[in-house]
């Protein structure tokens, strides 16, 4: 058995939502760096074309940035259509695009719960549908074409914060993987989930030392996450390596949930 070729991603084409910035961004740049043809989305034009063009550069790999609005039924479809003009099949799609709204649950409104629970839930379930003829392309029964839903540890465990409608997202993106599982794995496409903990990023800023050292006293393994905790696991999902992983939760967060 070659290893090398038993985790390989070269050649593979990657969609990875919310490319840009954190948990995405690690994803995109490890799976460039390993020789897929990976294509980032996010909102905002120019941030997604830069963080494409230093992906490329840092990785030597490709990396394409496209302006997509997730959070519409419209948008989705123009990002499928996109990817569709220019490949003929789809072998990774990395769910990861997100948000949250912290509040007390008396101050907890309407607006920001749809929002949360629109671009954590609905847009994830959407986007695989839209892609699902490029997934079916892309799989076969000894290299399934691979999803990886991006959950949390808030939806394993209960943190500290009253981020409601996130929790309640990310809890139903780790249920889902299974039903997607059942549904799909006869199609030569796996569904399953990481669940990361503390990873340095828009949605988790670390401000202090002192904050610092409390979030790492937490964590079993002592420390946040680092970019190849999150690229070594994807890439494994990715590869020939987890061809027989599916409806899975993986936990990315150093013991935080025990």
């Amino acid at each position: 058995m070659n290893v090398a070729e038993l985790f390989s991603v070269e050649g593979r084409i990657a969609l990875v939502t919310g490319g840009s910035t954190g948990i995405g961004r690690h994803i995109a740049t490890g799976l460039a760096a390993a020789g897929a043809k990976v294509y980032i989305c996010a909102r905002t034009e120019a941030n997604i074309l830069a963080a494409a063009a230093d992906i490329g550069a840092a990785t030597g790999g490709t990396c394409i940035g496209l302006a997509a609005d997730l959070a519409t039924l419209p948008g989705i479809d123009a990002l499928v259509a996109t990817i569709g003009a220019q490949e003929s099949a789809l072998h990774i799609l990395v769910n990861n695009a997100g948000t949250m709204a912290e509040a007390p649950i008396d101050e907890t409104g309407e607006d920001a719960w749809d929002t949360v629970i629109d671009l954590n839930l609905k847009a994830p379930f959407f986007v695989l549908q839209k892609f699902l003829p490029l997934l079916r392309a892309g799989g076969t029964a000894q290299r399934p074409a691979t999803v990886i839903n991006i959950g949390s540890v808030g939806a394993l465990k209960v943190g500290p914060k009253e981020n409601y409608a996130y929790q309640a997202s990310k809890g139903a993106i780790h249920w889902l993987a299974k039903g997607l599982a059942k549904r799909l794995g006869r199609e030569h496409i796996t569904a399953n989930v990481i669940a990361p903990g503390f990873f340095e990023s828009e949605m988790t800023v670390i401000t202090s030392d002192e904050m610092r050292t409390m979030v790492e006293g937490m964590v079993p393994r002592g420390r946040v996450g680092t970019p190849e905790d999150l690229a070594g696991t994807a890439i494994y999902l990715a590869s020939r390596a987890g061809a027989y992983v599916t409806g899975s939760v993986i936990p990315v967060e150093g013991g935080l949930s025990i």
